[in-house]
């Protein structure tokens, strides 16, 4: 066997997909993204509406949430490694389809313990997602070409988390319909992205004697949930300065460590840790985890925000979020055609970062009087950076690393994102809670602030007065939480800065993995 065998193999193959063929299956991944993303996000105006129905208590409530996002952040590594071992389309499949088993049972819940299990099935399904989509991209894809179809994705990503609350809302208002139709809504469309996939994605499975590394894989989902967990009940459950914090904190850390004891010796590591020696993947990651807390931290308190400060509907609320989708829709389409046109990316990096920055500080400045119309610009600004910086740094990463080492760097990355979303999340959520605590109780005396819990109020209820107050303090709170975010947008300025931008390859990742395993043999010989 000669050792020009295998790219000859890969040609055959790119030659069996026609164009028609690719922009299906891309169809395909882009179904599967969009339904799984959304799974994390249209339940946020349903949950209250969920909870008085499964007669949950304030715990479920966060929980529900908390679930899927750990689930998904936990196994992303994993599923990672997987692609890098065996069949990337045979791994998305079976995402896609424990997704539907998730989604299946979370409609049909009877009662609230059955619907936490189901968000963890549904966050297994949708971590599987998020890290083989953008993989399985990059096996078809150059990355010269890449950039026009990651831009695509990275709007995708960021509609299915903004689209969420808006899609809830509207679920949950349709008297027909309610909020279980949150849970099923994804399924006819999870199992399209099945067929579509089935038929028209033909990648090259490499076959070889792989061994997952086992160990590594419990001690980073158990040390990354243990943290996580942890950033969700401190300052809720127990104080952020407490034996409980301790415990959770030096536990997780020791668990990580460990992790990457194993990792170092192990034949097939789950994360290989030669990866960051690699300057891009290293800043990359950085960025991603800045970029997580910034935007999810941020965002995900908007559509509380619009309900409570400016009196809106789940509906309305959702709809409010479109100047946001449409800033990051426009943006990383735009930027995506732009880089496959030039071959050049940083410069939308950085641009992506700076205006990021410049977003968050706009809606640093909100309150309960802000007009819609200013919101709405303030809102897309955010947007539009948020789109030309997000999928690009994966981008970046992909172009910089050997075409084995692909599957491992996207889920890297996808992973660190979403931990920085989720501690985002529970971190600048604790914040929100201390800041509406504290401003109430000034305003209305410490009677008024609940002790400390502050429980979300129910406008209905609340005299003029009163509610005018409420208002005012979560806009005030609801500001403070972006002020807090523009930093570490800031820093992700910096950290994009020091990138290095190198010429994008012009094979895909599986005619970059031929060429590298034709030399190597040609090496041995």
């Amino acid at each position: 066997m000669t050792t020009t065998a295998p790219p000859a193999d890969v040609a055959d193959v790119s030659t069996r997909m026609s164009r028609r063929e690719v922009l299906q299956a891309l169809s395909g991944l882009m179904v599967g993204m969009f339904v799984s993303i959304l799974a994390s996000t249209v339940v946020a105006n349903a949950l209250p509406r969920i909870i008085a129905d499964l007669n949950g208590s304030q715990t479920v409530y966060t929980w529900i949430v908390t679930s899927e996002l750990l689930a998904m952040t936990a196994t992303v590594p994993l599923w990672g490694k997987m692609a890098d071992l065996y069949s990337k389309k045979l791994l998305i499949q079976l995402s896609l389809g424990l997704f539907v088993v998730g989604s299946l049972i979370a409609g049909f819940t009877p009662n609230v313990e059955v619907l936490l299990i189901s968000r963890v099935v549904q966050g297994i399904g949708a971590g599987g997602m998020t890290a083989l989509a953008t993989i399985v991209m990059a096996a078809m894809i150059p990355p010269r070409e890449l950039g026009r179809y990651a831009g695509i994705f990275g709007a995708v990503f960021g509609v299915g988390t903004i689209a969420g609350p808006l899609i809830g809302g509207l679920l949950v208002d349709t008297s027909w319909l309610g909020w279980r139709w949150c849970f099923l809504i994804g399924v006819p469309f999870t199992i399209l992205s099945i067929v579509l996939l089935q038929r028209t994605l033909h990648l090259p499975v490499v076959r070889r004697k792989a061994k997952i590394d086992w160990l590594g894989a419990l001690l980073i989902t158990t040390g990354v949930s243990t943290l996580l967990i942890w950033s969700s009940l401190a300052g809720n459950k127990f104080d952020w300065a407490s034996g409980w914090t301790a415990l959770m904190v030096i536990g997780g850390l020791v668990l990580l460590a460990l992790a990457v004891v194993v990792e170092s010796r192990a034949a097939e590591p789950i994360v290989p840790l030669s990866i960051f020696r690699n300057r891009t993947v290293s800043l990359a990651t950085i960025a991603s985890v800045l970029v997580g807390v910034a935007m999810f931290g941020g965002t995900v308190f908007l559509s509380q925000y619009f309900q409570i400060s400016l009196g809106k509907s789940p509906t309305v609320a959702g709809l409010m979020s479109l100047p946001m989708i449409f800033g990051l829709l426009v943006s990383s389409t735009v930027a995506g055609q732009l880089i496959t046109k030039y071959g050049r990316w940083k410069a939308y990096l950085v641009a992506g970062a700076a205006v990021m920055t410049v977003g968050m500080l706009l809606l640093g400045t909100i309150d309960a009087n802000t007009s819609v119309v200013v919101l709405s610009i303030y809102m897309a600004v955010l947007g539009v950076g948020v789109g030309m910086l997000m999928q690009n740094l994966v981008l970046a990463a992909q172009n910089d690393v050997p075409a084995h080492e692909l599957g491992a760097t996207t889920s890297v990355l996808t992973f660190f994102r979403s931990m920085g979303g989720a501690i985002g999340v529970s971190a600048l959520g604790a914040v929100l809670a201390n800041r509406v605590t504290s401003l109430t109780a000034e305003r209305l005396g410490p009677a008024a602030a609940g002790g400390g819990s502050a429980e979300v109020p129910d406008l209905s209820t609340l005299p003029e007065p009163v509610l005018r107050i409420v208002q005012d303090v979560y806009g005030t709170a609801t500001a403070d939480l972006f002020l807090v975010g523009a930093p570490i947008a800031l820093i992700a300025l910096i950290v994009v800065l020091f990138i290095k931008e190198k010429p994008l390859h012009t094979l895909s990742g599986d005619e970059r993995r031929a060429q590298e395993e034709a030399a190597a043999k040609a090496a041995t010989h």
